[in-house]
């Protein structure tokens, strides 16, 4: 049920967005303590994007997930921005993430709700 959607001005070849979804993907079960079973991720790169007028490297992330607990999301904005540090060189400074907890019977799968 975790979903992560990476939007991104850095440019990305297909096989590098491949690696880095598996990547994320496994991240984020490891600080959801959730399985990677239900971990869903998609990155859009090449976006056009500035952050503080610049356009140099920068990231938005979504993270949206059912029961996401506010104090968590210390750790999984430490957790996120190092993995785009490493993987994809943009700076934590130059990373908004938006948190959404999602309540079970908004969120759909499997033609049910949670």
């Amino acid at each position: 049920m975790p979903y992560l959607k990476l939007q991104t001005n850095q440019v990305l070849s297909d096989e590098e967005k491949t690696a880095l979804c598996k990547i994320a993907s496994e991240c984020i079960a490891q600080s959801l303590e959730k399985s990677n079973n239900y971990v869903m991720v998609t990155i859009q790169s090449e976006m056009a994007m500035t952050f503080a007028g610049g356009d140099e490297p920068c990231a938005f992330v979504e993270l949206k997930s059912i029961g996401l607990r506010n104090d968590r999301t210390l750790e999984l904005s430490q957790n996120i921005c190092g993995l785009l540090q490493q993987n994809i060189g943009v700076s934590p400074e130059r990373t908004y993430i938006e948190f959404c907890d999602a309540e079970r019977a908004m969120w759909g799968w499997n033609g049910k709700t949670f």
